[in-house]
């Protein structure tokens, strides 16, 4: 199925993407749409015939957990209601703990990295043909980039790749960016990627831009695509002709020239040779994939030992627990503070009523309350939890601002702020509830 060449739909940039020359296809943030009242862009770009693809971020199919089926229902009714030609995931976890760890279920409110285990990869494959099972049309995934590696690996990324796609069938996403993010933070070579993943089973593309902070690369979607990634792009293409490649930009949004400007760079970058093959030429092979361990038969520990392991993780990223052996505790210092500044970012825009009543003092406040408060039930919970700890404390200062926030938290959550005592029963509750 040919797509072309495609951009991420955003509700900042919606009319630019209508009026944007030679825009084929879009992409859409899957929970960002209502099956049932879909946003007159949308609705306008359907109706004259764009493909529209919805790409899903909060199943964590790569999770211990099996895929939530009410997740996977909206997903297959907004597949539906866009009439689809299929649907893409990523290969990550966003949330860890809960019934098969005994512990109390944290939110990472971002794609973590799987490990590349048998282990991971069992309990991906279930999880993938649970969701195949369940959605109207195919289902592709999208590798991931990641600030920090697991300890003890033991396929590489393409080989990974290589294994998902041939006991599932799945589709391929491939997000060159990712892999060049990959390649700067963990030292992982693109090219090999690409010679050991099946190119054939690529559904389409990613591209996006990044910056450097931290000593690290961080996969931004808020900056222009850089020559490294199109390079990533040009020896993709220079084995295979992808049958889609899209441009993602999430922030920071340049001027509609620029996105147009950019999408030409990127068409040229995805023609600019003809490809070797789409498989392997008669006679040459692969790269050897690692051999597969005895008995392939449903392993039952298999997911309480990747359940464990991705908690101990998480708790170390967003509760300040000690760091899980054999990882890195700087690379995790700066992922968790990567998570908490998006996690800050994200608040401020499902509530930007909380950054004007607080002003300069809203980020540095916010950031102290996440440092001991992890998230367990999405964004708008979050604000709702900040906002009530800040009253709670007689926060903030200026009597104003405090009646502004009272008067914003009472209209969303409760008829009156909670007095200090019974947060202290809470807080004694979920103490209890932890042991």
């Amino acid at each position: 199925m040919k797509l072309g060449i495609g951009i991420g739909w955003r509700p900042e940039i919606a009319d630019a993407v209508e009026a944007l020359p030679g825009v084929d296809w879009v992409e859409v943030v899957a929970e960002n749409v209502c099956p049932g009242h879909l946003p007159a862009s949308l609705a306008r770009l359907r109706a004259r015939g764009t493909r529209i693809v919805p790409h899903g971020v909060s199943l964590g199919l790569g999770g211990a957990d099996r895929p939530s089926e009410e997740k996977l229902g909206e997903l297959a009714k907004t597949a539906t209601a866009l009439g689809s030609p299929l649907v893409t995931e990523h290969i990550a976890f966003v949330r860890a703990g809960g019934l098969l760890t005994a512990s109390p279920q944290l939110e990472a409110g971002h794609l973590l990295p799987v490990p590349r285990t048998w282990d991971a990869l069992k309990v991906l494959c279930e999880n993938v043909r649970i969701a195949q099972d369940l959605l109207p049309v195919p289902l592709a995934l999208e590798n991931i980039a990641a600030l920090i590696a697991w300890p003890d690996e033991e396929l590489t990324e393409g080989q990974f790749l290589a294994e998902l796609v041939e006991r599932t069938g799945v589709g391929l996403l491939i997000d060159v960016a990712n892999l060049h993010t990959n390649h700067v933070n963990r030292g992982e070579d693109p090219a090999t990627a690409l010679d050991e993943l099946p190119v054939e089973a690529i559904a389409y593309v990613h591209v996006a831009g990044g910056m450097e902070r931290e000593g690290v690369w961080h996969d931004t979607h808020a900056h222009p695509v850089t020559e490294p990634v199109l390079d990533v792009l040009r020896d993709l293409r220079s084995r295979v002709s992808p049958p889609g490649v899209l441009l993602e930009r999430d922030d920071d949004f340049p001027p509609a020239e620029e996105l147009a400007a950019e999408l030409e760079t990127i068409r040229a970058a995805a023609k600019l040779s003809a490809p070797a093959a789409a498989a392997p030429a008669e006679g040459a092979a692969r790269p050897q994939q690692p051999a597969r361990p005895q008995g392939e038969a449903p392993d039952p520990g298999a997911r309480e030992r990747v359940a464990i392991a991705q908690a101990a993780l998480l708790s170390a990223l967003v509760a300040g627990t000690p760091a899980p052996e054999g990882f890195d505790s700087q690379r995790l210092g700066v992922q968790s503070r990567a998570l908490a500044a998006k996690r800050a970012d994200v608040v401020g825009k499902v509530a930007p009523e909380l950054p004007e009543i607080l002003g300069d003092g809203y980020r540095p406040a916010f950031l102290g309350y996440a440092k001991s408060r992890p998230m367990r039930a999405g964004y708008r919970r979050d604000a709702l939890d900040f906002a009530e700890q800040l009253l709670v404390a007689g926060r903030p200062a200026d009597d104003d601002a405090r009646r502004r926030l009272t008067q914003w938290w009472e209209e969303r959550a409760a008829p009156h702020p909670p007095r200090r005592g019974g947060r202290f029963v809470r807080a004694a509750r979920a103490a209890l509830v932890r042991r």
